[in-house]
């Protein structure tokens, strides 16, 4: 007897990685191996020293092929020297969670995400371009929601696979919509990212439609695609200085343009100050308001306790990346003003 594991890992095409899978049948009782795979055709080698190394470092019960199959997620390695491959950037979070893993830090990631019909957003008529924004988000109705069946099958794909899955609602932009992962560890939460993200291009394609991460899917007057992450650590749960203190961390000492440069391709596009984003050369925080680069939830300034979200990723960020600077920046300037 044996199972079938698809192998999940993360390509070097660059600016924007993609997810790439290939299945391997593994005998019933053996943990999923080591494997290789042509990096040439990735983007992670040459063609003269092709081999790559996919290293599984979590496994979830596969939704679709159901039984006792499974997806295995990977971090790649170099076979010349047996180190991280430099597109491995779960390599680069693992130390930085391990330094800071006594002060708890915890995230919760709003993903966005838009469908594609042929070369429209799903929902878009082929001539022209459907009414301004204002019913679609968290609406009902055919008039002005689409793609509600790729929606709700994915959520129970996710769900299915054991997948920390939070919500669901429908976005400001017909055929945009949003899945939240959390809240969970730094690594947790972005390991079930990449799979929550490669179990919804799967679950499309069952349907024929696409689903995209552009963070500006259709140029013009329509809101642009996030991916929201709230942040908290046992300090901040705690008390409010911990919760300014770390939005005061994000403004210092060049951190604005090193977490914006890091926080996905065409984030210019998308925070311009206008559909509820600060520009992307300013940096601000303030309570309940969407149209800072940080909010802090106005429950939070009630309790006087809880967590902040910062605004700025896009929708194609790396959440390995997103969370290592944010635990890195905050958590180190925490560690300093005794607020652990």
């Amino acid at each position: 007897m044996s199972y079938k594991a698809e192998y999940i890992w993360i390509d070097g095409t660059s600016p924007t990685a993609k997810l790439r899978s290939k299945t391997k049948i593994v005998a019933d009782g053996v943990e999923p191996p080591e494997w290789g795979f042509d990096g040439s055709s990735t983007n992670q080698a040459e063609g003269h020293a092709s081999d790559c190394i996919l290293k599984p470092v979590a496994s979830y019960p596969d939704p679709i092929r159901g039984g006792d199959h499974l997806l295995v997620l990977n971090e790649v390695y170099n076979v010349a020297d047996g180190a991280p491959h430099v597109s491995n950037t779960r390599a680069q979070l693992r130390p930085v969670a391990e330094r800071f893993a006594s002060q708890e830090p915890i995230f919760g990631i709003e993903q966005e995400y838009t469908f594609f019909k042929g070369s429209r957003p799903l929902g878009f008529p082929e001539n022209g371009f459907p009414a301004p924004q204002g019913g679609y988000y968290c609406g009902v109705g055919a008039d002005e929601i689409y793609g509600r069946d790729i929606v709700e099958a994915h959520l129970e794909n996710c769900l299915k696979a054991g997948l920390g899955i939070s919500g669901i609602n429908a976005e400001v932009m017909p055929g945009q919509w949003e899945f939240q992962v959390g809240p969970l560890s730094p690594l947790e939460v972005s390991d079930q990212l990449w799979i929550a993200r490669w179990l919804l291009y799967r679950t499309a394609e069952d349907f024929g439609v696409s689903a995209t991460l552009d963070p500006k899917p259709a140029k013009g007057d329509w809101n642009g695609a996030g991916a929201h992450t709230n942040f908290s650590t046992r300090a901040m749960r705690e008390g409010y200085d911990a919760i300014i203190a770390a939005c005061e961390s994000l403004g210092k000492d060049g951190k604005p343009l090193e977490h914006i440069k890091n926080y996905g391709v065409g984030v210019e596009d998308r925070l311009t100050g206008a559909h509820e984003t600060a520009p992307w050369d300013q940096y601000s925080y303030g309570v309940s308001n969407r149209g800072a680069s940080v909010r802090i939830p106005w429950q939070v300034e009630r309790d006087k306790k809880g967590y902040i979200e910062d605004r700025r990723p896009n929708a194609n960020c790396d959440p390995y990346v997103v969370t290592r600077l944010l635990v890195d920046t905050a958590c180190t300037e925490l560690a300093e003003a005794g607020l652990v």
